[in-house]
């Protein structure tokens, strides 16, 4: 039975530049789809956040880039909570799958993986 899921994700930036904040938004989005076989039709929608020291440009920006130009997307800050990761970009995507909760692949890259270590991303290997 197809359920709607959410799987979170974050990365980080070294600057606050458009560019960078796109660079980072579309490797994490990619690591996602990836790591949990998604088929973009199958996306409700993403909300993603930002630390409040980038403000460059929206993440959703780069989503529309990925192709996610008809999925709802919203971007925010998080809260300035004191001592909080800096330059941090986070992702929640809600979409339809068959899968279970426990089968879903969280993705944390570059310095956000201290975030969430266990769920640190790492592509399959490929083995020729």
């Amino acid at each position: 039975m197809m359920r709607c899921r959410g799987i979170r994700g974050a990365t980080t930036v070294e600057r606050n530049t458009a560019e960078d904040i796109e660079e980072a938004t579309l490797e994490l989005l990619g690591a996602i789809v990836d790591a949990n076989e998604i088929d973009i039709d199958d996306i409700a929608s993403a909300i993603f956040t930002t630390s409040p020291d980038l403000n460059a440009t929206f993440p959703a920006v780069a989503a529309r880039k990925f192709g996610w130009g008809s999925i709802a997307l919203m971007c925010t800050h998080e809260m300035g909570v004191p001592g909080a990761l800096d330059h941090t970009i986070r992702v929640l995507v809600h979409y339809n799958t068959e899968k279970s909760a426990q089968e879903v692949r969280h993705v944390y890259l570059r310095r956000a993986v201290v975030l969430r270590p266990e769920w640190a991303y790492r592509p399959a290997e490929v083995v020729n």
